[in-house]
């Protein structure tokens, strides 16, 4: 006997709803770290963003903020920083199995370090609209053509993480004029 039983509707790509986030258990916590790391970075006179890289067994590994002005460095992002950090720490510069935590989209130039070092997922708030490279303008993880993978979570605490930005950014504005 045939079933009776309907099928879901197919949908293109551009028709499919979006999934929720997938949230992990400390997802928000380890956030809130990297949020903590974006207030040291401004209270140091840098752009307000921050980093934590967490290994598999869920420790913080490293820590990192935007250092660029202090270091003189245009590399001393904070990812680029945290995923330092982690390297020296485990004197590896392959991060196999470890989450990292962003405050903002990750721009080409850390979204290829993230690749570089075999992240296996990357959790950031805020996309950000001029320079990232995770959907917002580029698209740089993920690409068919490259051999590594890993999973992408946006969007949580987004609306927080936009407002220290834009207060930031703002602040720096007012102070010029």
């Amino acid at each position: 006997m045939r079933s009776t039983t309907a099928f879901p509707t197919r949908y293109t790509k551009t028709q499919m709803p979006a999934p929720p986030p997938i949230l992990k258990t400390d997802d928000l916590v380890f956030l809130r770290a990297a949020i903590a790391e974006a207030h040291a970075a401004e209270a140091a006179g840098e752009v307000p963003v921050g980093a934590i890289l967490v290994g598999p067994n869920g420790d913080i590994l490293a820590r990192g903020n935007n250092r660029v002005l202090r270091d003189h460095d245009p590399t001393a992002h904070a990812e680029i920083v945290a995923l330092r950090a982690a390297g020296q720490a485990l004197t590896n510069y392959r991060l196999n199995d470890c989450t990292l935590y962003v405050t903002l989209e990750p721009c080409a130039m850390c979204a290829g370090a993230i690749l570089h070092a075999r992240i296996a997922r990357l959790v950031y708030a805020a996309p950000d609209p001029k320079a990232g490279a995770c959907g917002s303008v580029l698209s740089v993880l993920n690409h068919p053509q490259l051999n590594h993978k890993l999973e992408v979570t946006s969007g949580l605490l987004a609306d927080d993480c936009s407002a220290l930005l834009q207060n930031f950014f703002r602040a720096r504005r007012n102070a010029a004029s």
